[in-house]
């Protein structure tokens, strides 16, 4: 029997996904029961210290017996036990470990255990996690540029222009500020100056931009009445399934920022949108926001928009906490030692 090239083509693609999935699922499962190996060897320490009066000698022999027991496994150092204490100690509720952290690699845990005092804001980045698939490095950077204070703190009409629930959805997706410290330029860089190095830095700056978004195109020509108009950056947001039409002021916030913008939505909405796409939004990024003023003539547009600033630079309240590529780099070794 003769066998056809693009029947066995078909064939091994399909056995192909089936074993990744399978060793997706096994990873999974193996990291789900580390993670509730760890969190009951931290429940233990802390019961047996507190009933016991053990002081924190039985850690380091603790983690000298378990290390001779099991060589293989370098998850038993004295530093990973008091994370485990920790960790027990952040999350003393099992059931919430069993459902909902156990869904993240230990090394995640570490990161929320380190970066993070309050549970509220562990809760938060912990959802986020979950929901978008994050890395632990790119939860690492979120953590580090204070992403849950800025996620949904732009000035817009969304609530007066948008139907409930794509108003909060829509709102939740803006941030203020936006942080642009990858691209490079001067703070008295020109407004083309930073669209050309947004371009450049697509990749971060999607990821500055938040999950769901794709680069439509820069400087975008609409023909109007004889007359040519530019759009400075457009977006698409496939989980909104909305364009996003960003415009980019090196300066301070004026009124008629916003209704020039007002007009570039209706222009998308007319010319590029397709009737499955939701109507459009519209962004407009300053150095200076002006909120009061923003608020105000945001009140009289038509389209739903929102104005955040912009930062070239670290704001200093979240540089200083930055650590320096040796700390990080350091880190990262000692939390894939951790994770083993």
């Amino acid at each position: 029997m003769v066998i056809s090239p693009q029947e066995y083509g078909k064939w091994l693609v399909a056995l192909k996904q089936r074993i990744q999935s399978a060793q997706q699922r096994a990873t999974l499962a193996v990291n789900r029961e580390l993670v509730l190996l760890y969190w009951n060897i931290g429940r233990d320490i802390l019961e047996r210290q507190q009933a016991q009066g053990w002081g924190a000698k039985v850690i380091d022999q603790l983690a000298k017996d378990l290390t001779a027991a099991f060589p293989s496994m370098k998850g038993f150092s004295r530093r990973n036990l008091l994370y485990m204490r920790s960790f027990a100690e952040a999350w003393p509720e099992p059931e919430f470990v069993q459902e909902v952290l156990a869904q993240l690699p230990w090394y995640h845990q570490v990161t929320l255990l380190d970066k993070l005092k309050t549970r509220p804001e562990r809760e938060w980045y912990l959802a986020k996690a979950i929901e978008h698939g994050w890395s632990r490095n790119v939860m690492w950077h979120h953590i580090s540029t204070a992403l849950h204070q800025r996620t949904g703190n732009a000035v817009t009409n969304f609530g007066q222009r948008l139907p409930s629930p794509d108003s909060e959805l829509a709102q939740q997706t803006l941030k203020d500020p936006y942080l642009f410290d990858f691209l490079g330029v001067s703070k008295e860089a020109h407004e083309r100056d930073i669209e050309a190095a947004m371009t450049r830095h697509i990749t971060k700056l999607l990821m500055e931009l938040g999950e769901g978004f794709a680069f439509a195109g820069r400087q975008m020509n609409v023909e109007v009445d004889g007359q040519d108009f530019y759009i400075d950056l457009l977006f698409y947001n496939y989980r909104l399934h909305r364009f996003l039409v960003v415009e980019l002021k090196a300066g301070d916030f004026k009124p008629e920022h916003a209704g020039q913008l007002n007009f570039y939505i209706t222009l998308v909405d007319e010319r590029i949108k397709s009737a499955e796409d939701k109507p459009t939004l519209g962004l407009l990024l300053c150095k200076q926001q002006h909120r009061v003023v923003a608020e105000y003539a945001l009140r009289g547009m038509t389209q739903p928009i929102g104005v955040a600033e912009y930062k070239l630079q670290l704001p200093d309240d979240i540089a200083r906490y930055l650590p320096t590529v040796e700390q990080i780099e350091a880190e990262l070794a000692e939390d894939d030692e951790a994770g083993q």
